[in-house]
């Protein structure tokens, strides 16, 4: 529960009506986030995997001090060899304290809206239109967009009902549209976007300088052993067994941490993140976000953080459940938003029987026949009523071969469109949404989507 405002006012912002009942906005969030002490802070919905990556931190750096780093305390002058652990500590807190801020902060969600946008050439009026053709109702998938003298396509997400800006993508974990989506990390449980990415890079770097500075010094403390009591160095290993499993543990890290550092100083290098870097290949084509190496870099690090489009602790009239609906002159349902959400996030279509059960009440008033008639019309036979477009409504995939919905072969348009002179102009609309739903049919029966859960 966003924003129950018109689409450009910002989600959180005070109602002017005060008789609706109030929430926060948090409460009502339609995303799969997390929110901790009143909507501060922000997480992903696998937030718990932080602690996983906390412990992976902590743990070897605690051995670090106990068995390897106290050991320098007394070889050097003035008990100068505290440094050794203070750096090792310092690293630590500021791994963990960029791990925090990076996966408990709004990564740059963009406020989805309450109703999709107007298409363009739709002249908008107080009254919802009835009269339109179903196409009115579709809104382009793509539009062009100039960035920097180059033509770059922003898309239409169908779950937030936003044309995503430019670099943005919608995170299927999250269910959110994020501005400059990099990636969602596992690690941190949180998506990687335009106000966290500085703080994700110091995390990685910070991490990686960890496990290089633990396993540089743990093969000194080995070189102390060896020349002190003149051994081999596999001698010298095994009187230190923390020393053996830090080098190793330490070793096999900094392959993933270090790699990973050095990745996204080339993303950075080139001004492209993960997302772009994988599905563009801005290599083979000009970045028109480019703006050099170190133009790029000031970008990333001597910028001000973005301020946040959302005002998770603003107080804001709670959503009522929302009926069939009239959007653009066209009639919409919760169920049927579902499906297409469904197609948006690239799952697997469930057509429960509510979708069924929708399609017939919305026919059985394009056609006028009563709930009583409605129920009998099952209990005739096939023959009796052959040409009934009631019969044809209410008749699903139950029992079929193929378990194939032919629900675009059961409902003929022209016969739809035939009774135009017949019916009143109210009923326009659910006759535009019936052309819809049979080409959405068509649609999944293309993708081999099978009968949903019915």
């Amino acid at each position: 529960m966003l924003d129950l405002q018109p689409s450009d006012r910002r989600p959180g912002a005070p109602s002017s009506s005060g008789g609706d009942e109030l929430i926060r906005t948090y409460k009502g969030w339609k995303g799969n986030n997390v929110f901790f002490f009143g909507g501060r802070l922000v997480f992903g919905p696998d937030a718990r995997s932080i602690l996983i990556t906390i412990f992976l931190i902590t743990a070897p750096v605690t051995i670090f001090c106990v068995f390897v780093g106290r050991k320098f305390i007394d070889d050097f002058p003035h008990h100068r060899g505290v440094s050794v652990l203070a750096v090792a500590v310092g690293l630590n807190l500021l791994a963990l304290i960029f791990l925090l801020v990076t996966s408990g902060r709004d990564p740059g969600i963009i406020p989805r809206n309450l109703y999709p946008p107007e298409p363009e050439g739709f002249e908008s009026s107080g009254e919802p239109r009835l009269t339109h053709t179903p196409t009115q109702s579709r809104l382009p998938r793509t539009k062009d967009m100039t960035v920097n003298g180059i033509t770059v396509k922003i898309k239409y997400c169908d779950t937030c009902m936003l044309y995503r800006p430019p670099r943005a993508s919608h995170c299927s974990i999250c269910n959110n549209c994020v501005d400059k989506f990099d990636h969602h990390c596992p690690w941190l449980g949180q998506c990687i976007g335009l106000r966290n990415y500085r703080f994700y890079f110091m995390f990685i770097l910070c991490s990686a300088l960890l496990c290089i500075y633990v396993h540089v010094f743990c093969w000194i403390h080995v070189k102390r052993i060896m020349d002190g009591e003149k051994i081999s160095i596999w001698k010298s290993l095994i009187k230190t067994p923390a020393s053996i499993a830090l080098i190793i543990y330490t070793f096999i890290c900094v392959w993933f941490v270090g790699g990973l550092t050095g990745f996204h100083l080339y993303l950075i290098s080139t001004n492209q993140s993960t997302y772009e870097n994988f599905r563009y290949r801005y290599d083979r084509h000009e970045n028109p976000f480019n703006k050099g190496i170190i133009g790029n870099f000031m970008q990333v690090f001597c910028t001000s953080v973005a301020s946040s489009k959302n005002s998770f602790r603003a107080k804001v009239p709670k959503e009522p459940v929302i009926p069939p609906r009239i959007v653009n002159g066209a009639m919409s349902s919760p169920s049927m938003q579902k499906v297409s959400q469904d197609i948006e996030m690239g799952r697997k279509p469930v057509w429960h029987e509510t979708v069924d059960e929708e399609l017939g009440d919305i026919m059985d008033k394009e056609m006028g026949a009563s709930v009583t008639s409605r129920d009998l019309s099952r209990m005739l036979p096939p023959e009796e009523t052959e040409g009934r477009g009631i019969m044809h409504s209410r008749e699903s995939s139950r029992g079929r071969r193929g378990g194939s919905w032919e629900l675009s072969g059961r409902v003929n348009n022209e016969d739809l469109r035939t009774r135009d002179d017949e019916s009143s102009s109210g009923n326009d609309a659910s006759r535009d949404l019936l052309v819809e739903i049979s080409d959405a049919a068509t649609v999944r029966s293309r993708t081999g989507t099978g009968v949903g859960r019915l």
